[in-house]
């Protein structure tokens, strides 16, 4: 099965937790052990799975890409100004896999999905979820 989760971000760079909207089609499939493959389309963009307790770690993940992948030094910049983005896109991926255990998924308490931004604000990002079944044993 797959889903699209489509957002719209506003700011330049940053964190979303999609963890909810993941977790609404990983129950909506019914599918109760498997794993769901989170994936972002756009080439400055990714996905994270990080801590959820606040957003001191997400303001470090964003603050720690800035520090080692700054804006406006990099040959792309000539065409479009994001080079910064296209390169922590590509450090951090565009996808995760999470395993489904009894149709949940099997993330720790601490740990949610973050849909990272590093070229916005946009009108409309899209996340494409592929669910698959594990076979029966």
């Amino acid at each position: 099965m797959q889903q699209f989760i489509e957002i719209k971000t506003s700011r330049r760079q940053m964190l979303v937790d999609i963890t909810a909207e993941v977790e609404a089609i990983v129950r909506n499939s019914g599918v109760e052990t498997g794993v769901v493959s989170v994936y972002a389309q756009g080439a400055t963009a990714a996905v994270m799975i990080q801590e959820n307790w606040d957003d001191s770690v997400q303001e470090d993940v964003i603050s720690f890409l800035s520090n080692i992948i700054p804006q406006g030094v990099w040959q792309h910049d000539k065409q479009d100004s994001n080079g910064d983005a296209h390169l922590k896109a590509g450090i951090v991926g565009p996808s995760e896999t999470i395993p489904i255990s009894n149709s949940r998924l099997a993330l720790s308490r601490w740990q949610n999905i973050f849909f990272c931004e590093f070229d916005g604000p946009r009108q409309q990002r899209k996340i494409l979820c592929t669910v698959l079944r594990m076979p029966e044993q």
